[in-house]
């Protein structure tokens, strides 16, 4: 669908508005931001827990956090 990204496991799809996506490629940029960063702005390793859902490892989280932040920036940067 033209103005959209599409998101989805593989089987169906949900497609979400071109803005949206932009928007969500910035916050997960400044996200990795956070999470890479050394000093008071850093995300504590208990946000870190939270955000992944008690699962989530630093390097692992801040790993996918910045893969899928350069994946929608690409796909929106047209």
């Amino acid at each position: 669908m033209p103005g959209s990204t599409t998101l989805g496991p593989g089987h169906g799809a949900d497609a979400i508005e071109h803005p949206d996506a932009q928007r969500l490629a910035s916050v997960l940029t400044e996200l990795h931001r956070l999470l890479d960063a050394a000093g008071p702005d850093r995300i504590t390793d208990p946000q870190v827990a939270a955000l992944g859902g008690g699962k989530a490892h630093r390097d692992e989280f801040t790993e996918w956090v910045g893969r899928v932040a350069r994946q929608l920036e690409k796909t929106t940067s047209s």
